[in-house]
């Protein structure tokens, strides 16, 4: 389906080529003065320089050849040469509803079938997740799902911090504290083995202590390292509780993730990409890239073009141990032979921009990936507390995600509570939804690029840029449309008031906002423009009286601009992964 501003592009393009002119000149834009006119067009300034004309000149001729379309109830030109237009409102109703008809929403496609590759969420097993946690998490699973309305196909992938050292830590502490689970005895039998009493509140203290107890004790700081080792080789004792604390680990984060509605196609690890570690280091061996520099092994990826100083990325420690660049090389290779992704997005917080520079160059160097594969490093800033710090807990510890969760939904559930408008069995989970919008909506209307500070009345207020306001407007459609009858389309050219033809125009250009976000990552695009749609509805609801209007084709015309209303908000809710509630 092809966006109002292309379609006025190719009228405009056209009346430009019938005078003579490049169809260059027609391109056409959302007005920057929508007080004026809806739509504009200035390419006359472009062509008063190839043509030698002035500018008004150029613009008054081809306007002059859309005098009589019956799609523009304006086309004016004013000042030195700009082109005012203005749709008519059959062609905003025609559009309107060739959307809803459309199984896209007028949401811009790919041009040709494109996969993604995601890889966001990242946390470690065997430790909480933290609020660190919730803006990858939430950015990416917004980011894979504007992806997919655009009609690309995705492929989204945690990439669990599941090996290494931290490992060793967990193994070696519980060792010392369940001496009689049977993996740590004698003549263990893996085939044996069943499952252990491990549950996700003792893995979660269990690290803290033992990173802790090993900056103290050197004995066991050692112990921990021969677990590494140990496990690394394949140990059979150690691969057993190794696989016990993943599975308790990845339930806890899933049931985290859940809450948030995140999900992932894949709960692939760092573990997962060891058996790819041959494999790189023998394609970096042949191309001659890996060279030995103060006893580590590393490929240069400094280039000339280079502003500051791009240091080697080390492929393997002096210790001969892998680092995070191995890994995320490694699984590069993984992920290019099992999905032949033609992107790959990783949404990591920007301090590791570094570390991603130095990756995709090593990857590109070696042929790891295509050469048309893009990698892309979708960076983030932090959340912050009112003092502008990074987010704590009020004895200054880092707050657990779970707990943030539960302090934002005790907040949705007292507010919820007093509502006459929804039983009380549905509480619970309008609570929920309403705690999940209030947490991703806060995030996501601010670049993701930008620091921001987490203040909860602020993002729980019923007005605003606010998920509470959002859902509460959806919820008064529900209302509306519970009060009169199903809507069965427009069926007249008719609009009835100014607050009306607004929200139809923006119903119309909410594909193209789409297409904007998505073309810079960027899901505070969607956020802003679901909250325009909402305050277009809420003025045009204030200034109609729709389920109490008389007058039939009015009211028929009204609920079905209602319809409209709550499925592309509805669609852009779900973009960002906010569940919507009938009654609020």
């Amino acid at each position: 389906m092809k966006a109002l501003t292309q379609i006025l592009t190719e009228k405009l393009s056209a009346a430009f080529e019938a005078c003579g002119y490049s169809a260059d000149l027609g391109t056409v834009v959302v007005s920057d003065r929508p007080d004026l006119c809806q739509f504009q067009c200035n390419g006359a300034f472009s062509g008063a320089k190839l043509y030698k004309k002035a500018p008004r000149v150029i613009a008054q001729e081809a306007a002059d050849k859309l005098t009589d379309d019956a799609d523009l109830a304006k086309i004016e030109v004013v000042g030195a040469g700009f082109i005012n237009i203005d749709v008519s409102d059959k062609l905003l109703l025609g559009y309107v509803t060739e959307m809803l008809s459309d199984e896209n929403l007028g949401i811009p496609q790919a041009e040709k079938p494109e996969t993604i590759v995601l890889d966001y969420g990242g946390p470690n097993v065997a430790k909480p997740l933290h609020i660190g946690h919730l803006r990858s998490a939430v950015i990416g699973e917004s980011l894979k799902r504007l992806a997919q309305a655009t009609g690309r196909k995705t492929v989204s992938d945690v990439h669990l911090g599941d090996w290494g050292l931290q490992i060793g830590l967990v193994i070696a502490e519980l060792r010392v504290r369940h001496p009689e689970w049977e993996c740590f005895k004698e003549g263990f039998d893996p085939a044996n083995f069943t499952s252990l009493p491990l549950t996700a509140d003792e893995l979660n203290e269990v690290y803290p202590f033992a990173s802790a107890k090993s900056k103290e004790d050197e004995e066991f700081k050692a112990e921990a390292k021969a677990v590494t080792a140990g496990l690394q080789k394949g140990d059979p004792a150690f691969m057993a509780l190794w696989r016990e604390i993943i599975k308790v680990s990845v339930a806890d984060v899933k049931r985290n993730y859940d809450t948030l509605n995140v999900s992932f196609d894949y709960w692939y690890g760092e573990s997962d990409a060891e058996k790819f570690v041959p494999r790189l280091l023998e394609t970096l061996n042949a191309q001659g890239l890996l060279h030995e520099s103060q006893g580590a092994m590393v490929v240069d990826v400094e280039e000339e073009t280079d502003k500051i100083t791009i240091p080697p990325v080390i492929i393997k420690k002096s210790d001969d141990s892998n680092i995070y660049a191995t890994t995320d090389l490694a699984t590069l290779i993984q992920r290019v032979e099992d999905w032949k992704p033609d992107k790959v997005w990783y949404v990591v917080d920007s301090r590791q921009s570094l570390h991603f520079t130095q990756v995709f160059r090593c990857a590109k160097k070696a042929g790891i990936v295509p050469e048309d594969c893009s990698l892309e490093h979708l960076g983030f800033g932090t959340m912050n507390g009112k003092d502008g710090k990074p987010y704590k807990t009020r004895e200054g510890g880092v707050m657990r995600l779970e707990a943030l969760y539960a302090q934002v939904y005790d907040y949705a559930l007292d507010i919820v509570g007093k509502s006459t408008h929804s039983a009380e069995e549905d509480k619970a989970d309008i609570a929920r939804r309403v705690a999940v919008a209030a947490i991703k909506f806060g995030d996501l209307i601010n670049h993701r690029m930008k620091d921001y500070i987490f203040d909860l009345d602020k993002f729980m207020a019923a007005e605003g840029k606010t998920g509470s306001f959002l859902l509460y407007s959806v919820a008064r459609i529900n209302s509306i449309l519970n009060k009169t009858f199903t809507p069965a389309g427009f069926d007249s050219a008719d609009v009835y008031s100014d607050s009306e033809r607004a929200l139809l125009l923006g119903l119309a250009m909410s594909g193209e906002a789409f297409g904007l976000a998505f073309r810079d990552r960027a899901p505070n695009i969607v956020c802003e423009n679901a909250y325009k749609l909402a305050e277009l509805f809420a003025k045009f609801y204030h200034e109609n009286h729709i389920v109490d209007e008389p007058d039939e084709n009015k009211k028929r015309a009204w609920v079905n601009l209602c319809y409209a209303s709550k499925t592309l908000l509805e669609k852009h809710l779900d973009i960002l992964g906010i569940e919507t509630v009938e009654l609020f």
